[in-house]
């Protein structure tokens, strides 16, 4: 079961909250690579908009800067200086757009520290352009590239990622875990954990169960195998297990380590 925090000393704290409560864990270090496509539109704020029926995605890309153009531009005199902290929320991304084709048709300058307006802008002839992740727009990329001025970028990023690996399979240290975990983990991660931790947790119990019975490792595994997926049910829920003979030999080794059973040539004990 394996927890995602967001740095080295979340990763030690939460470790030795483990080891203080009794659940076996060990750190781990990564350095990952998270690689982003985008398609990239280009065009006036006009040709856009007229070419843009059916395309989900753009029509409402189109919509959202027309309704940062006319929050920014609305009580804006010409020749008044603003604080960009005042016009620019990292939040919104239709506001930086807008105040980036701004800029780059000359409407606005930056003097002193501030953003003056120039002259007034026409939206429709404001320069643009807009991107989308891959997955998302491609459905209509064959229409893009017939309709539009298209591009691609590719965005790779090299991040060290800190996580804290819980070697638990019974179920009240593996709550235990997860509950400790709370303070420090990211929460897409402990949402990942728990289910992870779950069906180990019940794979561990029906090993177990199964090996009081078959004591050649062989036929623990068939028996396994034909147990496929073991299925638990919750009150609105349902968590399938699957898994392949070759990850059940791994499981057995780490149950071994644990101490749950002893594994030597083709026979167990518990």
């Amino acid at each position: 079961m394996r927890l995602e925090v967001l740095s080295k000393d979340d990763m030690n704290a939460l470790s030795r909250e483990l080891s203080r409560a009794g659940i076996m864990n060990r750190t781990r270090e990564e350095v990952t690579p998270e690689i982003s496509h985008y398609v990239v539109v280009k065009g006036t704020y006009a040709e856009l908009v007229e070419k843009a029926e059916g395309i989900g995605p753009l029509q409402e890309s189109l919509d959202e800067l027309e309704f940062a153009f006319e929050e920014i531009i609305s009580d804006w005199e010409v020749g008044a200086g603003k604080a960009l902290d005042g016009l620019f929320d990292e939040s919104d991304l239709g506001r930086l757009l807008v105040l980036t084709a701004l800029i780059e048709s000359g409407a606005v300058v930056e003097e002193d520290g501030k953003l003056v307006l120039m002259e007034k802008p026409v939206l429709d002839g404001l320069r643009v352009e807009l991107r989308f992740p891959i997955d998302e727009i491609e459905e209509y990329l064959e229409e893009l590239e017939k309709r539009f001025e298209t591009g691609m970028i590719t965005e790779y990023t090299m991040e060290k990622r800190y996580f804290v690996e819980v070697m638990e399979v019974d179920r009240e240290l593996v709550e235990a875990a997860l509950e400790i975990a709370e303070e420090y983990a990211t929460e897409e991660s402990i949402v990942e954990a728990m289910f992870d931790g779950i069906a180990r947790s019940v794979l561990a119990d029906v090993i177990l169960e199964l090996a009081e019975k078959h004591r050649k490792k062989n036929d623990l595994i068939d028996a396994l195998l034909e147990r496929e997926p073991i299925v638990v049910e919750g009150e609105r829920e349902r968590l399938n297990i699957y898994f392949d003979e070759e990850a059940i030999e791994d499981f057995l080794k780490e149950l071994q380590t644990l101490g749950y059973l002893k594994v030597k040539g083709n026979r167990i004990w518990v």
